[in-house]
């Protein structure tokens, strides 16, 4: 079982390997974060994290300001929702924000695949999204 804190330090400090850090992972980090710290400074410290590594990758222009920001509210309200032990029991719990329709059902593929949506955290476009 992954020690996500230890992930989350490595993601602060730098030192995570990008091909270390897949899609669970991120949800697993950023529920971390949102434990440690309130939502705003969680928010900035994964959005600094996911820039330091995609830097580091040599892939800056990877980081995405509105898929960052739909993740980290999505946590913080499933935190909020039904409170879970920690990362592994947050992930079981939360199925939905592993597959990849999390997004679809909220963004156009227009939207997302904009300059605007790497650069500002952009509130979702689809009409009679999920709540």
């Amino acid at each position: 079982m992954t020690d996500y804190r230890v992930v989350l330090a490595a993601l602060d400090a730098g030192t995570l390997a990008p091909q270390d850090f897949d899609h669970r992972a991120h949800i697993a980090v950023a529920f971390e974060a949102l434990r440690e710290d309130d939502f705003f400074t969680a928010s900035k410290r994964i959005a600094d994290g996911l820039k330091r590594l995609t830097v580091a990758a040599g892939v800056p222009e990877k980081f995405h300001a509105t898929i960052t920001q739909a993740y980290m509210s999505a946590i913080a309200e499933a935190m909020h929702a039904a409170p879970a032990e920690d990362a592994e029991a947050f992930l079981t719990q939360n199925t939905d924000l592993l597959k990849g329709t999390f997004l679809k059902e909220r963004y156009s593929a227009n939207c997302l695949s904009s300059d605007l949506a790497r650069k500002v955290a952009l509130l979702p476009d689809r009409v009679g999204r999920a709540a």
